[in-house]
């Protein structure tokens, strides 16, 4: 094939595992009247490349080769998943998407017919980079997380569970400081932000950043599950309490939009019922129903994404999808959104006139055997929304 191959020497760029302090020494900026950048032009450096060729197993994301200083795309991999409550082994996301993205095909036919996007996300220049000391984190937390699942309320001391519930909840502040503190330097830089996770406890470093950042934004939620438990078995930093904490702690988050929902408490059904407008939800059963009755569900999407903030985060826990796309993920449940209605929700908004802020992609799992990552299916679905969660964030950032 013409053409210089899909590769270079550049792998995934890995932070100092050594490092305890945080992967940037910024502050918190406030720029509520910023507005979109440009979407960044091809660059010189990339003018041999061929994005049809194959990607070599050394080259980084989507078989890319840029770094971050240089890319317009900046991915944060944070491989941690010790607060998960049932399978893990979403911490090996963003090493098995990463192996997984040199299966994808770099022109989108349907990012081309975005308005902003030419569907070649790509020339933007992409760099992951996969903080390894949030890996050294996890693998003292998820031990001690697992033990607590296990333990015997009645058997253990208060002092020991006690001890045990100090150090995870210290090891997921810790790494709220790390997201939060990458997240707010990329955004100073005028990068487009996301998050690769890990479980999805690790966004909510990255909805402080973005919030100060931008002033109000708005959050479109994908998830089989409301995530609104208060300290889920003690964990402050649960994956299932994330917007639990977004609702106490984050009062720029004007508004949550969770699409998918199939599996919450009463508590949670109550807490979305009488949050006045700020939590808001389209249930499994709900979506399905729009679905049988063949309503227009361009029309539905778009009713209820005029009603957000003008910024939005999209926060994509990968079980909202039909568990067929993502087996292996920790907390599957039946129903959920096919691939295409998927599609539709980020076409709708590519088509729509808001911001997107940022974005996430989490409990992505490529299971718990000992096969090789790029194998995994969950992980090859998983590399495709995330190559589409860019194109969106960089079609929304093309015009004024």
């Amino acid at each position: 094939m013409a053409g210089a191959a899909r590769a270079g020497s550049r792998s995934v760029i890995l932070t100092d595992p050594r490092r305890a302090d945080c992967v940037c020494s910024c502050r918190l900026v406030q720029a509520s009247n910023s507005k979109p950048s440009k979407q960044p032009a091809p660059r010189a450096s990339m003018t041999a490349f061929d994005p049809d060729d194959a990607a070599t197993p050394e080259s980084g994301v989507f078989g890319l080769n840029d770094s971050s200083s240089e890319a317009g795309v900046r991915l944060l991999g944070a491989p941690f998943d010790a607060t998960t409550s049932y399978r893990q082994g979403a911490a090996r996301a963003p090493q098995a998407i990463l192996k997984a993205s040199h299966q994808v095909d770099l022109f989108d036919a349907l990012m081309a017919s975005w308005p902003g996007s030419e569907g070649r996300p790509w020339q933007a220049g992409i760099a992951l980079e996969i903080d390894a000391y949030i890996a050294n984190l996890n693998a003292e937390a998820a031990p001690l997380a697992r033990s607590l699942m296990a333990s015997d309320q009645q058997a253990d001391s208060p002092q020991k569970r006690a001890g045990l519930l100090a150090r995870v909840n210290e090891i997921g502040g810790e790494v709220n400081g790390r997201v939060r503190c990458w997240t707010a330097e990329a955004l100073v830089k005028g990068a487009v932000v996301g998050i690769v996770g890990g479980d999805h406890s690790v966004p909510f470093g990255a909805f402080e950043a973005a919030s100060a950042h931008h002033g109000a934004i708005g959050i479109l939620h994908f998830d089989a599950h409301a995530d609104l438990r208060p300290a889920y078995g003690g964990l402050r930093w649960s994956h299932a309490s994330i917007f639990a904490n977004v609702r106490e702690r984050l009062p720029q988050v004007e508004a949550v939009l969770s699409v998918g929902l199939r599996d919450l408490g009463q508590k949670e059904a109550r807490t979305i019922a009488e949050s006045g407008g700020r939590l808001r939800a389209i249930h499994s059963h709900e979506w399905a129903a729009w679905r049988q009755s063949r309503a227009d569900l361009k029309a539905l999407v778009l009713e209820h994404i005029q009603s957000l903030p003008e910024k939005i985060w999209i926060s994509f826990d990968i079980d909202g999808l039909d568990p067929s796309l993502c087996p292996s993920t920790g907390t599957p449940v039946p129903g959920g959104l096919t691939w295409d209605e998927a599609s539709l929700w980020l076409t709708v908004l590519a088509e729509s006139q808001k911001e997107i802020v940022g974005f996430d992609l989490c409990e992505v799992s490529p299971g718990q055997s000992d096969g090789p990552e790029e194998d995994s299916w969950d992980a090859m679905v998983g590399a495709r929304l995330l190559y589409r969660l860019i194109g969106l964030a960089l079609a929304r950032r093309a015009r004024p």
